[in-house]
Protein backbone atom coordinates (compact mmCIF):
# COMPACT_ATOMS: atom_id res chain seq x y z
CA UNK A 1 0.00 0.00 0.00
CA UNK A 2 1.43 3.34 -1.05
CA UNK A 3 1.60 6.22 1.39
CA UNK A 4 -0.78 9.12 0.83
CA UNK A 5 2.18 11.28 -0.15
CA UNK A 6 3.48 8.92 -2.82
CA UNK A 7 -0.02 8.21 -4.10
CA UNK A 8 -0.12 11.86 -5.15
CA UNK A 9 2.59 11.08 -7.70
CA UNK A 10 0.40 8.35 -9.12
CA UNK A 11 -2.67 10.62 -9.15
CA UNK A 12 -0.61 13.43 -10.68
CA UNK A 13 -1.70 15.83 -7.95
CA UNK A 14 1.97 16.32 -7.10
CA UNK A 15 4.87 16.69 -9.52
CA UNK A 16 8.32 15.21 -9.00
CA UNK A 17 9.62 18.75 -8.58
CA UNK A 18 7.09 19.44 -5.82
CA UNK A 19 8.00 16.20 -4.07
CA UNK A 20 11.68 17.06 -4.31
CA UNK A 21 11.09 20.41 -2.66
CA UNK A 22 9.01 18.83 0.09
CA UNK A 23 11.73 16.27 0.88
CA UNK A 24 14.37 19.01 0.96
CA UNK A 25 12.28 20.70 3.63
CA UNK A 26 11.62 17.41 5.47
CA UNK A 27 14.60 15.10 5.05
CA UNK A 28 13.03 12.67 7.51
CA UNK A 29 10.88 11.61 4.51
CA UNK A 30 13.89 9.91 2.90
CA UNK A 31 12.98 6.36 4.04
CA UNK A 32 9.51 6.80 2.57
CA UNK A 33 10.94 8.00 -0.75
CA UNK A 34 13.42 5.13 -0.80
CA UNK A 35 10.58 2.69 -0.19
CA UNK A 36 8.74 4.24 -3.12
CA UNK A 37 11.49 3.05 -5.46
CA UNK A 38 10.16 -0.49 -4.89
CA UNK A 39 6.63 0.47 -5.93
CA UNK A 40 4.92 -1.55 -8.64
CA UNK A 41 3.58 1.73 -10.04
CA UNK A 42 6.01 3.30 -12.53
CA UNK A 43 4.99 6.89 -11.74
CA UNK A 44 5.90 6.37 -8.09
CA UNK A 45 8.93 4.16 -8.72
CA UNK A 46 10.64 6.48 -11.16
CA UNK A 47 9.44 9.66 -9.50
CA UNK A 48 11.03 8.63 -6.21
CA UNK A 49 14.22 7.48 -7.93
CA UNK A 50 14.56 10.82 -9.65
CA UNK A 51 14.04 12.69 -6.40
CA UNK A 52 16.76 10.60 -4.74
CA UNK A 53 19.08 11.19 -7.66
CA UNK A 54 18.64 14.95 -7.38
CA UNK A 55 19.06 14.86 -3.60
CA UNK A 56 22.24 12.80 -3.84
CA UNK A 57 24.02 15.68 -5.50
CA UNK A 58 22.92 18.23 -2.93
CA UNK A 59 22.63 16.18 0.27
CA UNK A 60 25.09 13.27 -0.08
CA UNK A 61 25.62 12.97 3.68
CA UNK A 62 21.91 12.43 4.23
CA UNK A 63 21.64 9.75 1.55
CA UNK A 64 24.86 7.92 2.43
CA UNK A 65 23.24 5.78 5.16
CA UNK A 66 21.22 4.19 2.34
CA UNK A 67 24.25 3.44 0.14
CA UNK A 68 23.65 -0.32 0.31
CA UNK A 69 20.16 0.15 -1.13
CA UNK A 70 21.53 2.11 -4.07
CA UNK A 71 24.18 -0.53 -4.69
CA UNK A 72 21.43 -3.17 -4.86
CA UNK A 73 19.71 -1.10 -7.55
CA UNK A 74 22.71 -1.68 -9.84
CA UNK A 75 21.21 -5.15 -10.36
CA UNK A 76 17.63 -3.96 -10.81
CA UNK A 77 15.49 -5.39 -13.59
CA UNK A 78 14.31 -1.84 -14.25
CA UNK A 79 16.97 -0.27 -16.45
CA UNK A 80 16.02 3.29 -15.49
CA UNK A 81 16.67 2.45 -11.84
CA UNK A 82 20.09 1.15 -12.81
CA UNK A 83 20.81 4.49 -14.49
CA UNK A 84 19.61 6.38 -11.43
CA UNK A 85 21.75 4.26 -9.12
CA UNK A 86 24.88 4.79 -11.25
CA UNK A 87 24.54 8.53 -10.77
CA UNK A 88 23.57 8.38 -7.10
CA UNK A 89 26.51 6.14 -6.20
CA UNK A 90 28.92 8.46 -8.01
CA UNK A 91 27.47 11.43 -6.12
CA UNK A 92 27.94 9.64 -2.80
CA UNK A 93 31.58 8.71 -3.46
CA UNK A 94 32.82 11.89 -1.82
CA UNK A 95 31.24 10.93 1.51
CA UNK A 96 32.00 7.21 1.28
CA UNK A 97 33.96 6.90 4.52
CA UNK A 98 33.37 3.15 4.73
CA UNK A 99 34.67 2.56 1.19
CA UNK A 100 31.48 0.82 0.15
CA UNK A 101 32.05 1.83 -3.45
CA UNK A 102 35.49 0.23 -3.41
CA UNK A 103 33.88 -3.10 -2.55
CA UNK A 104 31.61 -2.95 -5.64
CA UNK A 105 34.09 -1.33 -8.04
CA UNK A 106 34.00 -4.28 -10.45
CA UNK A 107 30.22 -4.55 -10.32
CA UNK A 108 29.91 -0.85 -11.13
CA UNK A 109 32.31 -0.80 -14.05
CA UNK A 110 31.20 -4.10 -15.53
CA UNK A 111 28.14 -2.12 -16.60
CA UNK A 112 30.34 -0.75 -19.37
CA UNK A 113 29.51 -4.09 -21.02
CA UNK A 114 25.78 -3.65 -20.49
CA UNK A 115 25.10 -3.15 -24.19
CA UNK A 116 22.98 -0.03 -23.73
CA UNK A 117 24.35 3.36 -24.68
CA UNK A 118 22.69 5.19 -21.80
CA UNK A 119 24.17 2.79 -19.25
CA UNK A 120 27.68 3.12 -20.64
CA UNK A 121 27.38 6.89 -21.05
CA UNK A 122 26.27 7.27 -17.43
CA UNK A 123 29.20 5.21 -16.13
CA UNK A 124 31.66 7.18 -18.24
CA UNK A 125 30.14 10.57 -17.57
CA UNK A 126 30.01 10.22 -13.80
CA UNK A 127 33.33 8.42 -13.27
CA UNK A 128 35.14 11.72 -12.77
CA UNK A 129 33.19 12.27 -9.54
CA UNK A 130 34.51 8.99 -8.20
CA UNK A 131 38.05 9.62 -9.42
CA UNK A 132 38.21 13.04 -7.81
CA UNK A 133 36.68 11.75 -4.57
CA UNK A 134 38.92 8.68 -4.46
CA UNK A 135 42.21 9.54 -6.21
CA UNK A 136 43.74 6.20 -5.18
CA UNK A 137 41.30 4.56 -7.63
CA UNK A 138 42.26 6.77 -10.57
CA UNK A 139 44.46 4.23 -12.33
CA UNK A 140 41.83 1.51 -12.06
CA UNK A 141 39.14 3.91 -13.28
CA UNK A 142 41.33 4.99 -16.18
CA UNK A 143 41.89 1.37 -17.18
CA UNK A 144 38.15 0.78 -17.22
CA UNK A 145 37.38 3.91 -19.24
CA UNK A 146 39.93 3.00 -21.87
CA UNK A 147 37.97 -0.20 -22.48
CA UNK A 148 35.16 1.74 -24.20
CA UNK A 149 37.03 1.50 -27.48
CA UNK A 150 36.59 -2.25 -27.48
CA UNK A 151 33.11 -2.80 -26.09
CA UNK A 152 30.79 -4.76 -28.36
CA UNK A 153 28.16 -3.07 -30.48
CA UNK A 154 24.50 -4.04 -30.04
CA UNK A 155 21.13 -2.84 -31.29
CA UNK A 156 21.25 -0.33 -28.43
CA UNK A 157 24.94 0.54 -28.81
CA UNK A 158 25.91 1.25 -32.41
CA UNK A 159 29.26 2.36 -33.79
CA UNK A 160 28.02 5.94 -33.71
CA UNK A 161 26.99 5.46 -30.07
CA UNK A 162 30.52 4.30 -29.34
CA UNK A 163 31.88 7.46 -30.92
CA UNK A 164 29.64 9.56 -28.68
CA UNK A 165 30.88 7.58 -25.69
CA UNK A 166 34.51 8.06 -26.78
CA UNK A 167 33.86 11.79 -26.84
CA UNK A 168 32.43 11.64 -23.32
CA UNK A 169 35.39 9.52 -22.22
CA UNK A 170 37.85 12.17 -23.37
CA UNK A 171 35.95 14.81 -21.42
CA UNK A 172 35.98 12.64 -18.30
CA UNK A 173 39.67 11.76 -18.55
CA UNK A 174 40.50 15.42 -19.00
CA UNK A 175 39.00 16.17 -15.60
CA UNK A 176 41.71 14.21 -13.79
CA UNK A 177 44.39 13.69 -16.46
CA UNK A 178 47.14 15.30 -14.39
CA UNK A 179 46.64 12.62 -11.72
CA UNK A 180 46.85 9.68 -14.14
CA UNK A 181 50.07 7.67 -13.96
CA UNK A 182 50.02 6.13 -17.43
CA UNK A 183 49.41 9.26 -19.46
CA UNK A 184 50.82 7.71 -22.64
CA UNK A 185 47.97 5.20 -22.87
CA UNK A 186 45.43 8.00 -22.56
CA UNK A 187 47.20 10.12 -25.17
CA UNK A 188 47.27 7.13 -27.53
CA UNK A 189 43.56 6.53 -27.02
CA UNK A 190 42.74 10.16 -27.73
CA UNK A 191 45.06 10.31 -30.75
CA UNK A 192 43.20 7.39 -32.34
CA UNK A 193 40.02 9.49 -32.33
CA UNK A 194 41.48 12.27 -34.49
CA UNK A 195 40.36 10.58 -37.70
CA UNK A 196 36.89 9.65 -36.45
CA UNK A 197 33.98 10.20 -38.87
CA UNK A 198 32.28 12.08 -36.03
CA UNK A 199 33.32 15.74 -36.23
CA UNK A 200 32.60 16.54 -32.58
CA UNK A 201 34.84 13.66 -31.52
CA UNK A 202 37.65 14.80 -33.81
CA UNK A 203 37.47 18.31 -32.38
CA UNK A 204 37.34 17.00 -28.80
CA UNK A 205 40.38 14.81 -29.40
CA UNK A 206 42.36 17.64 -30.99
CA UNK A 207 41.53 20.01 -28.16
CA UNK A 208 42.62 17.43 -25.60
CA UNK A 209 45.93 16.78 -27.37
CA UNK A 210 46.59 20.50 -27.74
CA UNK A 211 46.09 20.93 -24.02
CA UNK A 212 47.88 17.88 -22.65
CA UNK A 213 50.44 16.60 -25.15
Amino acid sequence: MESALLQRLQDKTMTKEELLQKVKEELNLLPEILNGVNSSKPAIRYGCANVLMDLSGEYPENLYPYMDSFIKLLSSNHRILVWNSIIIIANLAKVDKCKKFDAVFDQYFCLLDDGYMVTVANIVGHSSKIALAKPYLIQRITNELLRVENISTTNHLTDECKRVIAEKTITTLGMFFEKIDDKKRVISFVARQIHSPRKALRVQAQDFLSKFS
